[in-house]
């Protein structure tokens, strides 16, 4: 069984193709600037990786563009898309309507349309990848994967806020949590490196990227997370300034002469650790600035770290029992120092990780860096949202034969 994952953004789309049987990767690639000059992508198939500039004004283009290359007569994986049996699709808010990963049928469109409002820039370009291959692949079935599923199993304590309960109820106002794919990927991995059940463990997965947050998992579920009703919430991103005071909206409007919408649009494009740095939301050019002495630049990393460690202790209490933290993300998969200092001064709760080691991690690989005294063990573990999909799309289609 060949399945096509797509994860289309706002001006992107991503691809990759599975072959089932082994869990292979057949071809992978990116599609950039939809929509704007300059598009192209890159992508790797078996003639290696190559770019190619080509004009896509829009998502439905960019997945024919995608399906050309993927059945090019000389450099194409497959002959035709009748090779694909399905296509799994990621999409960021399944709100309060979907706790599971579903096939796509007019009835799931239709609740789609309900959730625009939650998360209107996500949902428009999610829906197009899933237009996009529609139009081309009117018989082959499109399953959606949600990154807010995971999380359905919080219980109210964790997700409600402090507002009018009528209003909860009218306008579905609560925490949703992201990355639950992300999540859900390591969460399973770990169970392995773990020697148990899913059901079995508890852990503290930190996804780190350029969007971060952190889950506290209680025998396998998700029983809270640090992002809420959109991913602004939580710890301090690339450019979202996560949690602070909500007065800051209302005072910046006033002092700024701005609206409530170009506040948040503020909070979640300028901010973070590039509006504290003065900088960049990118942390190699963060780093680079660090090593030349910018204190707004090392101050940026230092909140950063500070938030995560803060994170981890309040779900070390939430959950009691921690058998594992494990680091994932860009970021979390890469940043040494960032591992090291969130980590750091909580050897009197039985954490205790090999510097030295932690240090010299290859890439790409997954890694334990907790001592054999530590009691609760860390690891680093790079993240398969795409390969998740894959799974889940696989199983939908075989159980509804």
């Amino acid at each position: 069984m060949k399945i096509l994952v797509i994860n289309a953004g706002s001006s992107s789309l991503k691809f990759q193709l599975f072959d089932m049987t082994n869990e292979e990767v057949i071809a992978k690639g990116n599609c950039e600037r939809i929509g704007m000059s300059g598009s192209f992508i890159g992508y790797t198939m078996k003639a290696g990786k190559k770019e190619v500039v080509t004009e896509m004004p829009n998502h439905k283009i960019a997945v024919k563009k995608v399906f050309d290359l993927l059945t090019d007569k000389d450099e194409g994986v497959i002959k035709d898309l009748g090779e694909i049996s399905a296509v799994g699709h990621r999409f960021v808010q399944g709100g309060w309507l979907f706790d599971r990963s579903v096939i796509v049928d007019n009835d799931t469109i239709e609740k789609l349309n309900q959730l625009v409002d939650l998360s209107p820039l996500h949902a428009h370009a999610n829906m197009a990848g899933v237009e996009g291959c529609m139009a081309f692949m009117k018989d082959t079935p499109q399953t959606i994967v949600f990154d807010t599923s995971f999380h359905a199993t919080m219980p109210p304590k964790a997700y409600m806020y402090g507002i009018k309960y009528e209003d909860y109820e009218k306008y579905h106002i609560r925490k949703y949590g992201f990355h639950g794919t992300s999540h859900r990927y390591v969460t399973g991995e770990v169970a392995k490196l773990l020697n148990k059940r899913v059901e079995d463990v508890n852990v503290i997965t930190v996804h780190l990227g350029n969007g971060s947050s952190i889950t506290a998992v209680q025998g396998g579920k998700s029983v809270d997370t640090t992002m809420g009703l959109t991913p602004l919430e939580g710890l301090i991103m690339g450019t979202r300034s996560g949690d602070l005071d909500p007065t800051v909206v209302s005072y910046l409007a006033e002092k700024k002469n701005l609206s409530a919408s170009q506040v948040v649009n503020y909070l979640n494009k300028e901010c973070g650790i590039l509006g504290v740095s003065g900088v960049s939301s990118d942390m190699r050019e963060l780093n680079s600035a660090i090593e030349q002495g910018n204190q707004r630049a090392r101050l940026a990393l230092d909140m950063l770290i500070y938030r995560v460690k803060k994170f981890i202790g309040s779900y070390m209490a939430v959950l009691g029992r921690v058998d594992a933290i494990v680091f994932t993300g860009g970021i979390g998969e890469h940043q040494e120092d960032l591992r090291a200092g969130a980590l750091e001064g909580l050897e009197n709760f039985g954490i205790i990780i090999d510097k030295e080691k932690n240090l010299t991690l290859p890439r790409g690989t997954t890694e334990e860096i907790s001592t054999p005294e530590s009691k609760t063990r860390v690891f680093r573990i790079p993240t398969n949202e795409e390969l998740l999909i894959a799974r889940d799309t696989k199983a939908l289609i075989e159980n509804n034969r």
